[in-house]
């Protein structure tokens, strides 16, 4: 069997719990080293103080917004990719993956462009203090430019795994990340470039990571071609990528604007806050990546199965990585919750403001992260479904719709207090909108298992 059959075989017809290991742990694996090494960035950088820590904090938002781009092109594209491929069209798969590629490099070359010639009011935009202004330009103009080659890894990424290649995006992320953590000691203390070497060492990764994924596409080990004239900007193709493109997209901003507004909001406490908020920020997304990951790997299951109305097998695999998904919150966040003055002690010289900061945060973070894991299954089954709507909504709750009130709300009111705890109870609320659309969507589901369905064309999914 070739081995573009053997990715299909595993998607279609591997058991679940074989299938979901196969796919999630090692997209798992390399995101979870991937939010790793940007603690490690927060790691060494704190060493040189809290402003730096605090400048790189201000940033980290605004690299979202680009790595949201290519989950707009790439997280679209793969939803639909796997259903195309459950429904056994390789034809319109491979022009949809190449779509999706160029599409998104293009898009990520022009929101870069535009960053760098407004750098300096972005920055303010996104929180940056006087002090911290300096620190933050010098680390965004490598870092921002050096934002191409995520696009890339993000959009490849998502096409990879969709593909049942979990193991390359492993081994893309994984390498990218050890290179990361070598780099950044030597080139900010060793070189003294400070807050420079740390944007400079994430440039080298990516670039890393990039040439496996190139190695992957010119070796000829993908199901897809990725030929510039094999991209097809038709309307059905860009409807179906922006679908479900553009609320990922959209969940990505939010993200980004959700960290904005809490470096505002911490703003008002001085330094210390931002850089507490920061470690906390880095933390959580060590945590909800890995989630993110292991979800990547259900996702293609999910879609392909659909596509192929093997209903039996999807319910397995929501049941299953509700379970492993849910585990895994339970034991990252208890961590978390109890060990807190600890954890945050590694990110700062001997800022005690910052630590009592950053612990309260990361203690309340750590209890409310263990719904995280249910919600993010089933925000990503809406989206793997082609129900863009619904994954949306489930999707932006946390970071959106049920924070961004709190955010704006709670520290006028309860102060400092406010900051810290506004997440946490948007975890709580995303909780509990999760099971009233589960609920829903198991109904639905279970009404088209029992009911033999008309064929439709690949253009329904």
């Amino acid at each position: 069997m070739k081995n573009q059959d053997k990715k299909l075989a595993l998607l279609g017809n591997a058991s679940i719990p074989t299938a979901l290991l196969a796919m999630g742990v090692p997209t798992m694996i390399g995101m979870l080293v991937n939010a790793f090494y940007n603690l490690v960035d927060a790691y060494f950088v704190g060493g040189l103080g809290e402003i730096q820590m605090g400048a790189i904090s201000v940033v980290y938002p605004l690299g979202q917004v680009v790595v949201g781009l290519g989950l707009l092109f790439g997280n679209g594209a793969a939803s639909y990719i796997s259903r195309l491929l459950g429904h056994g069209n390789r034809e319109i798969a491979d022009k949809v993956a190449s779509t999706a590629l160029y599409g998104g490099l293009l898009a990520g070359a022009v929101l870069i462009t535009f960053s760098i010639l407004f750098l300096n009011p972005v920055l303010r935009l996104l929180g940056a203090t006087d002090s911290i202004l300096p620190y933050a330009v010098t680390y965004a103009e490598i870092y921002i430019i050096s934002c191409i080659f995520n696009e890339f890894n993000v959009t490849m990424n998502n096409i990879a795994t969709s593909e049942g290649s979990a193991k390359t995006t492993m081994l893309a992320l994984l390498t990218g990340a050890v290179i990361n953590i070598v780099l950044d000691p030597l080139f900010i203390y060793a070189f003294h470039l400070g807050v420079a070497g740390a944007a400079l060492a994430t440039a080298v990764s990516q670039a890393v990571s990039t040439s496996i994924y190139l190695f992957y596409i010119f070796g000829k080990k993908s199901v897809f071609h990725f030929r510039i004239r094999d991209c097809s900007f038709t309307k059905d193709i860009m409807a179906e990528i922006f679908k479900i493109g553009i609320p990922t997209l959209a969940f990505q901003l939010l993200t980004s604007l959700s960290i904005s507004l809490t470096n505002n909001a911490a703003g008002n406490y001085g330094d210390p806050a931002i850089a507490g908020m920061g470690v906390v920020t880095r933390l959580i997304s060590m945590g909800s990546l890995s989630v993110f990951g292991f979800i990547k790997g259900f996702q293609p299951i999910a879609g392909y199965s659909y596509g192929a109305k093997k209903f039996d097998r999807l319910f397995e695999a929501i049941k299953t990585s509700l379970i492993f998904s849910t585990a895994f919150c339970m034991a990252f966040g208890l961590i978390l919750a109890l060990f807190p003055e600890a954890i945050v002690s590694l990110f700062t010289k001997s800022d005690g403001e910052m630590i009592r900061i950053g612990a309260a945060a990361l203690r309340a973070n750590g209890f409310s992260i263990i719904f995280f894991g249910a919600s993010t299954v089933y925000s990503s089954l809406f989206l793997a479904l082609g129900k863009a709507k619904e994954g949306f909504l489930l999707g932006s709750l946390r970071q959106g719709i049920c924070f961004i009130p709190l955010i704006l709300i709670l520290p006028p009111i309860w102060g400092l207090n406010g900051i810290l705890y506004a997440a946490p109870l948007a975890d709580v609320l995303t909780a509990m909108v999760t099971v009233f659309m589960a609920i829903s969507l198991h109904k639905k589901l279970n009404k088209m298992r029992s009911h033999s369905l008309p064929s439709f064309s690949a253009n329904a999914f």
